[in-house]
């Protein structure tokens, strides 16, 4: 029988050096989304598979090949969630908000696509979504793209991140449109990659986004979308743009930028960087007008959009910039002899009791002194405190100050005025 067990492919463990990374972004993201009047939101990971076919679109690449459905006892189709719109909008409908002036939310949590593993993509990711609804002014639109640029400068990134920018307009319009895509790649099917020619049939909006070279040739030839979209979009886009640039926000625009899922409407974004690869997309969104009318048939216009976490750590993580180490470890407690175990349990409680913030940690190993020190000191322990016999015999403790190895003898209270001196800064800040 093969003893080696393994995570499923695509879906992986996280530990501390991306961690606290992953700490740093969430408390950035709550700063911000605070900032801007956004509420959390926590939504199941299993919805009803049909809400993300009527949702979605039958033809698209996450329904046909990614999701992954089964049935439960009673025959019910569930899925795990792709992405988190759909069931985001489903708790606004099934809890009667979509009444309420204000629907501003956020989500973070993992999203589930059956795909071909690759860096920067997973089969379980992580998304952060951020979901607007009820407003159809383009000042909603900047508000959003505003938000991520404020979150870009937060997190020291800004300068590597390009926004582009689209408008696909109405879902009418990108019916004429296909059609018209349709005939012109049909003359070039020949040169097309095994992929493309699969999505002629069944999504060719798809194929405006290859990453193929040859047919982004052939792509320059192509009919524009911009020429079918109707004009009060394209006023919108204009005048979208038109106040970007009144905020100084840097743009691009990409006529060929659409999205993968056939709710979009309107106002199209991404966020991309050329410092993780082919998989460059940190950040995509866009507005949904329509969703809400193919669930509920109630129109609300809608704006959202959603952040890669492994993505925008792969990206912190080129740019070296990521968390400050962290001290995992604040005061290392070792006791010599087992007789002394119990003198060491009870000064950690007492240090816990005072001072909850603290992390501290007994070595109860039978490894020798030597090697204690040195997990205490690749532990990144500011301070380590050693019972002996001696020292529970002369009512002190040996205190070893690991990085200026210093080292001195103390009584209990002193022991605990050294520790509010030494952890001060520490616990004087607003965690």
């Amino acid at each position: 029988m093969n003893k080696n067990i393994s995570s499923i492919r695509g879906m992986h463990d996280y530990f501390s050096e991306d961690l606290d990374i992953w700490h740093k972004l969430e408390k950035n993201f709550k700063q911000v989304l605070n900032n801007y009047s956004f509420e959390e939101i926590k939504l199941p990971i299993l919805e009803k598979t049909e809400i993300f076919q009527k949702a979605i679109g039958n033809v698209t690449d996450i329904i046909e090949k990614e999701m992954y459905s089964f049935y439960d006892k009673k025959g019910n189709s569930l899925t795990l969630r792709p992405e988190g719109t759909v069931g985001c909008l489903r708790a606004i409908i099934q809890n009667n908000l979509l009444y309420k002036k204000k629907l501003k939310f956020w989500y973070l949590g993992p999203m589930f696509r059956y795909e071909r593993p690759q860096k920067g993509r997973y089969r379980q990711f992580y998304q952060l979504g951020v979901e607007v609804l009820g407003l159809s002014e383009i000042d909603i639109d900047l508000e959003m793209i505003l938000l991520t640029s404020r979150l870009w400068k937060m997190l020291g990134i800004h300068l590597n991140l390009t926004l582009e920018i689209n408008s696909i307009g109405l879902k009418l319009d990108r019916i004429k449109y296909q059609k018209e895509l349709v005939l012109f790649l049909k003359q070039y099917e020949s040169f097309l990659d095994e992929e493309s020619k699969r999505r002629l049939y069944s999504n060719p909006f798809r194929i405006l986004d290859s990453k193929n070279l040859n047919i982004q040739r052939i792509l320059k030839k192509a009919p524009s979308l911009n020429d079918f979209i109707n004009n009060n979009s394209l006023n919108r886009f204009n005048d979208l743009c038109n106040i970007m640039n009144i905020h100084g926000i840097k743009y691009q625009f990409n006529p060929n930028l659409v999205r993968g899922l056939d709710y979009y409407t309107d106002t199209v974004f991404e966020w991309k960087s050329d410092e993780i690869g082919s998989k460059d997309t940190i950040c995509a969104g866009g507005r949904y007008d329509s969703l809400s009318q193919e669930l509920c048939g109630i129109k609300t216009p809608a704006i959202g959009f959603a952040i890669g976490i492994e993505r925008l750590i792969l990206l912190m993580k080129s740019l070296n910039i990521c968390a400050i180490k962290k001290e995992r470890i604040n005061i290392y407690i070792i006791f010599l002899g087992k007789e002394n175990k119990n003198h060491a349990i009870s000064l950690s409680e007492e240090i816990r009791d005072t001072y909850p913030r603290l992390n501290i940690f007994i070595n109860f190993s039978n490894c020798s002194l030597s090697k204690k020190i040195k997990h205490a000191v690749e532990s990144s322990s500011r301070i380590a405190i050693l019972i002996g016999s001696n020292e529970i015999k002369n009512k002190c403790y040996l205190i070893k100050e690991l990085k200026t190895k210093k080292e001195f003898y103390l009584f209990k209270n002193e022991l605990m005025l050294k520790i509010d001196s030494v952890f001060n800064k520490y616990l004087s800040k607003d965690n």
